[in-house]
Parts: C-alpha cells; sequence; structure tokens
C-alpha cells in the first residue's frame, strides 16, 4: 500500500493487498501488525467496502483478545483495532458499523473501556460513537450490559476532550425505552440535557426527542424543568434544520401540558419560532404549532403575542398559512380574554376582509370562528364593530353547506342579543332562514349536552 499511496487507488489490486494484510496480521511482528492497522485506517475511505468487511472480524479478534480475562489496561495492538474499526465504520451509509454490530465490536469495546485511560479511552470512545450511531442491535447491547453506567460514569468524571463523544453515546442509547427509565432511576437526566444543548445536530435532536418521551411523566417534567431544559430545546428550535425545528417544538409542547410551564417557555422566546413553524410548508409544523399556541393562550399576555403573529400571517401569508392562522384563531375563542385580545389587535377587521375575498376553504374557518365568538357577548360586539353583521347576511344568501350553517348560527345569536336585535329581526325571521334555523337547533343541543357532560367529568 505504501508504494501506491502516490498513484491512482483505483489502479491498486485491493485483493492482492488484502492478502498481504491478513499475511501480516497473522504472522507479522506487533510493529508490523500496528502499522498495517493504520495503513488499512488510512485507506478505508478508498478501499473496496467489501474488501474492508472482510477485515472486520479479523480486527474484532484483536481488539476481543484477552480482554475477558486480563483486567490489564489495553494494548497497542487494541487501541490500533478499535482506530482502524471507526475509520471503517465512518464509510458508505453505515452498514459496515451495523456489520460490526454483527461481530460484537460494542460487547468488546464496552468490556475495554473501564480499564482504558487516555488515548486509549478516547480512541474506544469514538469507535464506539461510531457504531452505536448506526446500529440499533448494539445499541440494545450496551443498553443491556451495563453500558448505560459506564458511560453515565465516564460522564462524572471525564475530561472536556471526550465529554462530547459520551454526550452523543448517550443521546444514541437514551433512543431506547429501557435506557430513558434508567436515566430517571439513576437520577442522570442532567447529561441527556447537557446532550440536548451541545454536539452536532443529529444527537441533539436524538437527546431533544428522548427528553420529549420521558417528559410525558409530570415528575419528570419537574426535574427536566429544574434542570435548565427550556432554554436548551429553545435554542434548538432556533438553529436546528426544519426535522430537528419539529422535534423541539414538539417536545416543548409535551411539556406545556403542565401549567407552570406556559409562562417560562413563553418568556424564553418560543412562540415567534412557533410563528414560523405555522408559517412553514410542513403539515405537522403546522398542527405542533396549532396545538401549542392554544395551551400557550390560556395566559392572556401570551395570547396578546400570539394573536400579534397572526394578523401578520394572514396579512402576509399565503393562503395555506392564512388557514393555518385562523384555526389557531378558532380554538383560541375557548378562552374568555380573546375576543378583547382580537379588538385590540384588528384581528376581527382583517378576518372581515378574508371572509369577504378569501378562498372557500378560508370563508368556511372564519365564518366557523366567528359562530363561536358569537356566542359571548364580547365577541359579538368586536365582530359588530368589524363590519361582520352586513357580510354575513350577504353570504346567507350565497352560500350552501357548512358555511351556510356557520352564517346561520352566528346571526341567530346576534337576534338574541338585545343590542342587534331589532336590526337582524326581517333577516331571522324570514321563513328561509327558520327552516335554516330549525335543522341546526337539534345540532346546537347536541353540542350543548356534550359540553356539560366533558364538564361534569372534569375533561376541558
Amino acid at each position: 500500500m505504501e508504494g501506491g499511496e502516490n498513484s491512482k487507488t483505483d489502479n491498486l489490486n485491493w485483493e492482492v493487498i488484502l492478502r498481504n494484510y491478513e499475511n501480516v496480521i497473522a504472522s507479522g511482528t506487533k510493529s508490523m501488525k500496528i502499522k498495517a492497522m493504520f495503513m488499512l485506517a488510512k485507506y478505508s475511505n478508498k478501499a473496496p467496502e467489501h474488501v474492508l468487511s472482510t477485515t472486520i472480524p479479523i480486527l474484532t479478534e484483536i481488539l476481543s483478545h484477552n480482554n475477558i480475562a486480563n483486567n490489564s489496561a489495553p494494548g497497542s495492538l487494541q487501541e490500533a483495532a478499535a482506530y482502524c474499526l471507526k475509520c471503517i465504520a465512518c464509510r458508505g451509509d453505515g452498514s459496515l458499523a451495523i456489520e460490526m454490530g454483527e461481530h460484537g465490536v460494542a460487547r468488546s469495546l464496552i468490556k475495554l473501556l473501564p480499564r482504558a485511560e487516555g488515548k486509549m479511552q478516547k480512541v474506544l470512545i469514538e469507535c464506539l460513537l461510531v457504531v452505536l450511531s448506526f446500529c440499533d442491535n448494539s445499541r440494545t447491547f450496551v443498553a443491556a450490559n451495563g453500558g448505560l453506567e459506564i458511560i453515565i460514569s465516564l460522564l462524572s468524571t471525564c475530561s472536556d476532550d471526550v465529554r462530547l463523544y459520551l454526550l452523543e453515546i448517550l443521546s444514541a442509547l437514551a433512543l431506547r425505552m429501557e435506557v430513558r427509565k434508567e436515566l430517571v432511576r439513576l437520577g442522570a437526566l442532567r447529561f441527556i440535557v447537557e446532550a440536548a444543548g451541545v454536539g452536532n445536530m443529529i444527537s441533539r435532536e436524538r437527546a431533544c426527542q428522548s427528553i420529549g418521551l420521558v417528559g410525558l411523566s409530570r415528575q419528570v417534567k419537574l426535574m427536566l424543568f429544574e434542570l435548565g431544559v427550556i432554554p436548551v430545546l429553545v435554542d434548538l428550535f432556533r438553529d436546528g434544520d426544519n426535522t430537528t425545528k419539529l422535534v423541539a417544538g414538539n417536545t416543548l409542547g409535551v411539556l406545556l401540558n403542565h401549567v407552570d410551564y406556559i409562562r417560562p417557555i413563553a418568556q424564553a422566546g418560543a412562540i415567534p419560532l412557533y410563528a414560523e413553524l405555522l408559517r412553514g410548508d410542513d403539515v405537522s409544523g403546522k398542527e405542533i404549532a396549532e396545538d401549542v399556541f392554544c395551551i400557550l393562550a390560556v395566559a392572556e399576555a401570551n395570547a396578546v403575542e400570539i394573536v400579534g403573529h397572526l394578523v401578520r400571517l394572514l396579512r402576509e401569508g399565503d393562503d395555506e398559512t392564512k388557514a393555518a392562522a385562523v384555526n389557531v384563531i378558532w380554538d383560541l375563542l375557548r378562552y374568555k380574554h380573546t375576543p378583547s385580545v382580537f379588538r385590540n389587535s384588528g384581528a376581527a377587521f382583517i378576518l372581515v376582509e378574508l371572509l369577504s375575498h378569501g378562498t372557500e376553504e378560508i370563508k368556511k374557518k372564519i365564518s366557523g370562528a366567528f359562530s363561536q365568538m358569537s356566542y359571548q357577548e364580547c365577541g359579538r360586539m368586536v365582530l359588530g364593530d368589524a363590519g361582520a353583521i352586513p357580510l354575513l347576511i350577504d353570504l346567507l344568501h350565497d352560500e350552501t353547506g357548512e358555511l351556510r350553517d356557520n352564517v346561520v348560527e352566528a346571526l341567530s345569536n346576534f337576534h338574541e342579543d338585545p343590542l342587534y336585535h331589532d336590526t337582524l329581526s326581517d333577516v331571522v325571521n324570514a321563513p328561509s332562514f327558520r327552516i335554516l334555523q330549525n335543522r341546526l337547533t337539534p345540532l346546537r343541543a347536541t353540542s350543548e349536552h356534550i359540553t356539560r357532560s366533558l364538564r361534569r367529568t372534569g375533561i376541558e
């Protein structure tokens, strides 16, 4: 290999080189074996994958040699083998790393690691990281055979030059449910929070996903909050790529299922990030943003900020973004403070304009929001001041289906209000309107019955 270093690697006879390598490993001196392994590592990004695959069991045997019976520190041969395996594992799509898992490389690494120090320790950790990143079977073995405890112990005492690798290993292991449970039991959640804040984006995303899964428990939510998880997740939400933003946004949403975290998450700067998610092209991102906004808006100060962003999206967004923004508005109307927020923000005027000129889908959503607003006196006043009533009357004659049902419902509620009763008497008393209204009456009664039932059972 040395002789061909300056020539084109395509012209190298890899089969001959492989046989020479095998002969050196089988009968060469220790220094020759080490040199051969380092040369293999050097050419691992050039050699054909089938050649590299052939070397894996050979390297694994060197790595595992006497590692059970001998309690002394691993030797230089094992260090060279681990370094070579790491270089090979980095090659391609991860299939070679998965193959290493089948040969028990992770088993050998995790048994050597407690006895390793200095450079040897770093090489073993780097190799283990690559194998675990690609191979689920290796993660399973390490998690089930004391590997998690070893990683946590090293994190408690390690130097800075390997800490990042250990955190990335932990994020890979935490993809498994039993590991997440152990992190809670061992009081080691601080390390997975740390892992979400440092390292490459894939590792941080894995840690974030694990936090979301383990954070379903109310008790664990409190632990995570005390460990400072919120600013870590918000930073990841801000800095990540599209996929990472979805994961971080969803994980924050999981933590929001506790009322104590609503204000801290908003104060950490999450609301503008969810607004951008609502504006994005990803359907699941829009759904996450809608759900989270509905929870955050429980606090009136948050509702003010959220509606401010929704107004901007209604003015500047495309039709899909506008429809998503109206969905959020519709959901926010469950809160008594929302109509006044809409009045002060000018959102009602924009919605009236969109009800006149928007797409059919947007009109349906806005009419549904207006019908819900019309059940509150404050909501009726906001809509009345925004000029919604004449437009609703016009739509009554031109539209059919869901949109018209929403209009009938809204106008019926306005008619029951003494402030608007006389204005709408001619419309509501018309036979055609009465027919539509009578058809909706059973549906409204059913809806009210369901609402009362939910309240009795404590469901909000």
